[in-house]
């Protein structure tokens, strides 16, 4: 239920009728607007019915139900979008922030110098995969702890925020140790312990969409990461599976206006994973952009050919840079910036 509060409420009345909603069972998410506060209550649906009694106190001016299933992450509760903030830069902002890197590290020579030429050309956060998922038991399992390490050395040399994959919820303290956002990657969006345990870590959360996850499913997987008390929460589209196979996933940019119609978070674009091929990377990550993602992920590794995993969807870094100056353009186009 929402519980929208009189305009001029005082900070006491606002405690009180928490205290009320935790009274009936149910956890309070205050949203403080500049002309009213919401409360978000939530809970067991089967007593919402007891909350509508909160419209004979003075200070609340309605109750009326959430009806998407997904409440918290409802543009039904906050109307304005969510902006996240990594260690300077905002998310879900006017500026369409970029997110590159390669896909694992895999030395200091490769990181550090993928790193400072993707700030260079204007990346605003660096990506890197120290504990990587493999469909194969075989494939490269990522460098671990020594990567975490080398993605803090690459942030103190460049400045760059870090975002890296957190697969156990047993690894996320110390993940979340060296990480500013931690991701979610598409095989565990509906591990549920996993996405409690990131709640409680407080750090923002990229939260991929799984390859065969309706987006009702997707944002129900957010509900879990905000009911727990993680408001940041940055959903992030990187392909589906469809019957297609020209390339590696189908990239559903329809998702963007979507996402943008029926929540409030954030929304970015990956169109490394999207597509599996270099070549059709471009084009998807200036489509993100015109259809309205609040920022892209994309894999840049200095030799893809020597590259330990997707060597084939990343590019090289002055293949990057030219994509940041077209993305200028289109950026400005839609009224954005990078």
């Amino acid at each position: 239920m929402i519980i929208v509060l009189r305009s001029g409420s005082s900070d006491a009345e606002v405690e009180d009728v928490e205290g009320r909603i935790v009274s009936m069972g149910y956890r309070p998410h205050t949203i403080r607007g500049q002309l009213r506060t919401v409360i978000g209550a939530v809970g067991d649906d089967r007593g919402k019915e007891r909350l509508r009694a909160l419209e004979s106190l003075e200070c609340v001016e309605s109750v009326t139900p959430i009806l998407q299933p997904f409440k918290l992450a409802s543009r039904e509760v906050r109307s304005a979008d969510t902006e996240v903030q990594v260690d300077g830069v905002t998310i879900g902002g006017r500026r369409l922030v970029v997110m590159a890197g390669p896909c694992s590290v895999e030395s200091r020579f490769q990181l550090l110098d993928v790193a400072h030429r993707a700030k260079a050309a204007g990346a605003r956060v660096l990506r890197g995969g120290a504990f990587k998922p493999r469909t194969s038991p075989y494939a490269f399992q990522g460098l671990e702890l020594e990567g975490l390490k080398l993605l803090a050395e690459a942030k103190r040399e460049t400045g760059l925020p870090v975002i890296t994959e957190v697969m156990e919820p047993e690894r996320v303290d110390l993940i979340a140790e060296y990480a500013d956002i931690l991701q979610i990657g598409a095989r565990n969006v509906q591990n549920f312990s996993l996405l409690r345990r990131v709640a409680e870590a407080r750090k923002p959360v990229l939260l991929k969409r799984g390859m065969s996850t309706t987006i009702q499913e997707w944002l129900l997987s957010a509900e879990y990461v905000l009911s727990g008390g993680n408001p940041n929460v940055i959903l992030c589209e990187r392909g589906i599976r469809t019957f297609e196979t020209s390339t590696r996933f189908t990239l559903d940019l329809n998702a963007v206006p979507v996402l943008k119609k029926l929540t409030h978070l954030p929304v970015v674009v990956d169109p490394s994973h999207g597509t599996g091929h270099w070549e059709y990377v471009e084009a998807m990550a200036l489509a993100g952009a015109a259809a309205g993602a609040d920022g892209l992920l994309i894999e840049v590794h200095p030799k893809p050919e020597e590259a330990l995993s997707d060597g084939p969807q990343s590019l090289k870094p002055d293949r990057f840079a030219a994509l940041m100056r077209r993305l200028a353009r289109v950026a400005e186009a839609v009224d954005r910036e990078i």
